[in-house]
């Protein structure tokens, strides 16, 4: 399916709950932006242009790999050198190889199971060879970078953000939520995150069939 065919079901998804299923009118343009959340999270993970199997590297891939290293190393001191077996891995996220990143990250964090930054870039190299959902084993990496720095937001953003991808919308306002209780009330992403529940509340109120 190509980006015109992504398009034309989330139009049809629109016609279905708008006509068929007579969603209010005062949810038209909630439930409009909910499928322009999904498609843009799909066009962070998925590659609509290639055929469904086998999967063969793409250019999309690479992109989504590229902006996942980057998103979760600006959390992180630049400075600081990194594991050998980090670099690798994140080597072969940028190229869309999740399932090599994260055997990569396993063997690595064996050797240093305190390693923050590895195990949350194990968590998202698993959601990304698992097409953006959230599975036991990276619910399980999310969990231990959490235990290993409460005060790192890190984990909770990026689960957060996957659960939100993969349509699981009351899933990611529970763990934003439970992080915005936390967080300090200096804390640079703070306002940021406030509008990203807020956002997530009001999908939720005017769409109560959502996850």
């Amino acid at each position: 399916m190509g980006w015109a065919g992504v398009a034309l079901v989330g139009l049809a998804a629109f016609a279905l709950a708008a006509f068929a299923l007579r969603l209010p009118r005062e949810g038209w343009a909630v439930f409009g932006a909910i499928l322009l959340f999904g498609m843009a999270g799909y066009a962070w993970q998925g590659s609509p242009t290639q055929a469904a199997s086998p999967k063969p590297q793409t250019l999309g891939a690479r992109e989504s790999g590229d902006e996942m290293v980057e998103a979760r190393r600006a959390f992180f001191d630049p400075v600081r050198p990194k594991p050998d077996y980090l670099m690798l891995s994140d080597g072969y996220a940028r190229r869309g190889r999740f399932d090599e990143a994260a055997k990569a990250l396993r063997g690595g964090l064996n050797r240093n199971p305190r390693h923050l930054e590895g195990w949350l870039a194990l968590a998202m190299s698993l959601v990304g060879h698992s097409d953006g959902n959230v599975t036991p084993a990276s619910s399980y990496a999310y969990s231990q970078a959490r235990q290993i720095d409460p005060a790192n937001p890190a984990a909770d953003l990026f689960l957060g953000f996957s659960y939100a991808q993969s349509g699981q919308i009351r899933a990611a306002r529970a763990v934003w939520g439970g992080l915005l209780e936390r967080a300090p009330q200096d804390a640079p992403w703070r306002d940021d995150l406030a509008a990203r529940v807020e956002r997530l509340d009001q999908m939720i109120a005017n769409a109560p069939m959502l996850q």
